[in-house]
């Protein structure tokens, strides 16, 4: 192998596809692309990575799939396959989104809750990557950390916590 497999996309199970990429425009602002309207829509945050200088680099920024549960897309079966629900307890995946500069942890937590989202933390300094996180988990039971990196400044509050 001359270079690594890397990674294309996330996908996002849902009972309501559409409801759940308007949940994401508006909580992280990112574009609603409707692929198969109500099955399978893309979630674009456009831009792309940062170069070491802070620049824009040529990497743009992942995207993100929404499913519907029922009918997981793609599948040679148009009429999908079991099981056809969200999964209900215990782990699983979740995502990490870097907040932008120009928005804060406070607006999407607020905007995430408002839309029916369970917040499961706030304030919470994870030294390992050196960031302040923040997490929620969505209306369809997908948990999402939001992520700002320097968390070790001197002006962020003695009260968080911190591992």
């Amino acid at each position: 192998m001359t270079r690594p497999n890397f990674l294309a996309y996330v996908d996002f199970a849902s009972t309501d596809v559409s409801a759940t990429g308007e949940f994401y425009e508006a909580v992280l602002g990112w574009k609603h692309d409707r692929q198969m309207e109500g099955l399978y829509h893309r979630m674009l945050p456009g831009g792309f990575f940062a170069a070491s200088d802070g620049s824009d680099s040529e990497i743009r920024h992942l995207h993100m799939g929404i499913f519907d549960a029922a009918n997981a897309r793609p599948h040679p079966d148009p009429e999908g396959v079991e099981p056809r629900a969200l999964a209900n307890d215990g782990r699983r995946a979740r995502i990490w989104v870097e907040v932008s500069p120009d928005d804060s942890h406070d607006r999407i937590i607020a905007e995430a809750e408002t839309r029916g989202a369970t917040v499961l933390w706030r304030n919470h300094i994870f030294t390992c990557f050196g960031g302040l996180t923040d997490a929620f988990r969505d209306p369809w039971g997908n948990e999402v950390v939001i992520w700002t990196e320097n968390a070790d400044r001197p002006d962020l509050p003695a009260h968080m916590t911190r591992e």
